[in-house]
């Protein structure tokens, strides 16, 4: 029986550890075979030298079990090193179909502390990162689809937070950068389609290095499978990746243990016209301010909604 990916190409960035890895893992199962690109640095902030043992780490993994996979150690916020990733596995394995972007660092701190470094490398990283990778993604499916003239096999699986959705605190970097990831998706989905490309964007909540502050007072349990292991997120990527999802495009899903949550675009709550030419201070004072009554202040416009995706 021929598996959901088989003769498929895959890259996925970040796939050295957590996340990464866990989709990097579940593609190569699913059949395809993967690029493993991973920078390699030590410190979650992008600190230390870089280093191909994780990316080499998970390649050796996945050809340990019978699947197919290379390593490259590249810097995806590197415009050139992007395009090389992408020419690698074209190279290697004749085409591209899949392109899963994971990579990230976090450099936490409040708004009114954050350096100029801290917020260009955390949007060069996660936002530019995605945007270069998808870059030569995109040209190559445009460049094959015209070729044949006909729409050709592509998948993009981007990678935002909830932490867009309702913000962070000590992550405005982080959150824009996330923010911006689904301005991305949306644009591109738009722009790939007649190609015959989806793309799509989780927000996953997992149990890794980039949240282990964010996660640190949940003990993961000591029997049964912890509900925040990346593994739960990983089905769903090999999912959105494969031929049975063709119909699902410029998505928002939110996934964690056992949950996926389809995000609806955002809705108008409600609608006040002027009753003249335009709004005076005085009219809008009267409208917007009772509506707003009985919100506590300082909750922001997304809380009540993404407490209700948790509850639900």
């Amino acid at each position: 029986m021929s598996l959901p990916l088989q003769g498929l190409t895959a890259i996925v960035t970040g796939a050295g550890r957590g996340l990464g890895r866990a989709e990097a893992l579940e593609l190569a199962r699913l059949g395809a075979a993967v690029v493993v690109n991973d920078y390699g640095q030590g410190g979650r902030d992008g600190s230390g030298a870089a280093s191909a043992g994780p990316a080499e780490e998970v390649a050796a993994e996945i050809r340990a079990t019978g699947g197919t996979a290379l390593a490259h150690t590249g810097d995806v916020g590197d415009f050139q090193q992007a395009r090389e990733l992408v020419e690698l596995a074209i190279a290697e394995y004749g085409k591209l179909d899949i392109l899963v972007n994971n990579a990230g660092i976090l450099r936490d701190r409040m708004v009114f502390s954050l350096s100029e470094e801290e917020w260009d490398a955390v949007i060069r990283v996660h936002l530019k990162g995605h945007f270069n990778t998808t870059r030569f993604a995109a040209a190559h499916w445009r460049e094959r689809s015209k070729a044949a003239g006909a729409p050709v096999y592509g998948r993009i699986v981007n990678t935002s937070s909830e932490a867009f959705l309702a913000g962070s605190a000590g992550q405005p970097n982080y959150a824009a950068a996330k923010g911006g990831i689904v301005g991305l998706t949306t644009s591109t989905a738009l722009a790939l389609a007649k190609y015959g490309v989806t793309t799509n964007v989780i927000c996953p909540r997992a149990r890794t290095r980039m949240t282990e502050d964010v996660f640190a007072r949940i003990e993961q349990p000591t029997e049964g499978p912890d509900p925040l292991a990346p593994e739960h997120v990983a089905p769903l990527v090999g999912y959105l990746a494969s031929p049975a999802a063709e119909r699902i495009n410029g998505q928002l899903l939110v996934v964690h243990g056992g949950m996926v949550a389809v995000v609806d675009r955002p809705r108008v709550q409600a609608k006040f016209d002027s009753k003249q030419d335009t709004f005076t201070y005085d009219e809008l004072d009267t409208l917007l301010t009772p509506h707003y009554a009985d919100r506590p202040p300082g909750e922001t416009f997304a809380a009540a909604e993404v407490l209700a995706l948790k509850r639900g």
